[in-house]
């Protein structure tokens, strides 16, 4: 399993980050091929099964929105081991993204920033890839978060998320409503209360009984913050995914003209860690104890895991760090965190 950090120092690092992630995904699609082996090597221990949202998540850990774009390799993903996987984003419309180069890493801080720009097929083709995936008895929970496409004039933002959660509420486990990206212009906006109200409503109406979440920035402050969580509670949602990345630099150790030139975009991984559990003391502090929270940032080790849970998430996703872990990370972080012995309301 430690085979990957040398294979990513001497041959993934040199090689351009979203070529190497699709050769990576390439991979991943396949690993269903290998069957009940693979399941069997990476399963997460009964004892981390969690029960939210009315749903039973084989672990408490999953795989942020960003990984799977498409829906395409949810089983493979599953079979790694992810209790849960989120899809996305996707858009009414299908787009390229930004252009390239678009993504960087950021070795020594074990970063990466960001601006694909929500690149994906649509939503509409991307239902028959999640009902097939729903077939299967081995697969994880199927989470789809959803965004604004970037030809959509942000006062037409409702109708654009509407249109999407209306095709793929029927074959979501859960949906979550992603307005926290900073890669689309003006989609930050919509966090805003005077706009987030009447999008999360009409969202919440188009699901009809899908869990409804909302993505929210680290870049909130405080009063924000506990305005959506009150906003939250007031239409009924099921819960909070906190954070997206940040358009913050602060506190890398890479020489700023490097960060510099690397442009624009969200900041994502190690860095991000302190500010992702602040935001999370802050919404569990002003939430009700059955609000569904999902913690996602700067989560590497079972131990990052655990403190997350311990301080009152519900559920807690990775992304970045399996670039520096391997495929085998999810089954690492299940195992670590079994053997800590945690157990959802133990």
């Amino acid at each position: 399993m430690r085979l990957y950090p040398q294979l990513f120092n001497t041959l993934l690092r040199r090689m351009d980050p979203e070529q190497a992630h699709h050769l990576a995904f390439g991979v991943i699609k396949g690993a269903p091929a290998a069957g009940a082996a693979l399941r069997a090597l990476c399963a997460p221990d009964p004892s981390l099964r969690v029960r939210a949202l009315g749903l039973d998540f084989p672990s408490p850990f999953g795989l942020a929105a960003g990984f799977d774009k498409n829906a395409e390799g949810i089983l493979g993903l599953g079979a790694f081991g992810f209790g849960h996987v989120e899809v996305g984003t996707l858009t009414r419309h299908a787009q390229p993204g930004n252009p390239k180069p678009r993504m960087h890493r950021l070795v020594d801080d074990r970063g990466l920033i960001n601006r694909m720009g929500f690149n994906n097929g649509g939503s509409a083709a991307a239902v028959a890839r999640i009902e097939r995936a729903r077939l299967s008895r081995h697969r994880p929970i199927i989470g789809v978060n959803i965004g604004k496409s970037r030809v959509t004039e942000v006062d037409d933002a409702v109708q654009d998320y509407v249109w999407s959660a209306q095709r793929l509420a029927p074959v979501a486990d859960y949906l979550a409503v992603n307005v926290s990206s900073p890669n689309t212009p003006g989609l930050r906006g919509l966090q805003e209360l005077s706009m987030l109200r009447p999008l999360l409503a009409e969202v919440r109406d188009a699901a009809q009984g899908t869990p409804l979440l909302v993505k929210i920035a680290p870049d909130l402050d405080d009063p924000q913050i506990d305005g959506i969580v009150d906003l939250v509670g007031e239409l009924g949602l099921d819960g909070i995914i906190a954070t997206n990345t940040t358009i913050s630099r602060e506190g890398l150790t890479a020489p700023a003209s490097e960060v510099e030139a690397m442009g624009a975009g969200g900041l994502s991984g190690a860095p991000l860690k302190q500010r992702s559990l602040e935001v999370l003391h802050r919404i569990r502090a002003a939430a009700p104890a059955d609000l569904c929270v999902v913690s996602v940032g700067g989560i590497t080790t079972a131990a990052d895991v655990r403190e997350r849970l311990d301080a009152g998430a519900t559920l807690v996703q990775g992304f970045t760090a399996y670039i520096y872990e391997g495929p085998f990370w999810a089954r690492e972080v299940n195992r670590g965190l079994a053997a800590s012995g945690w157990r959802q309301n133990a």
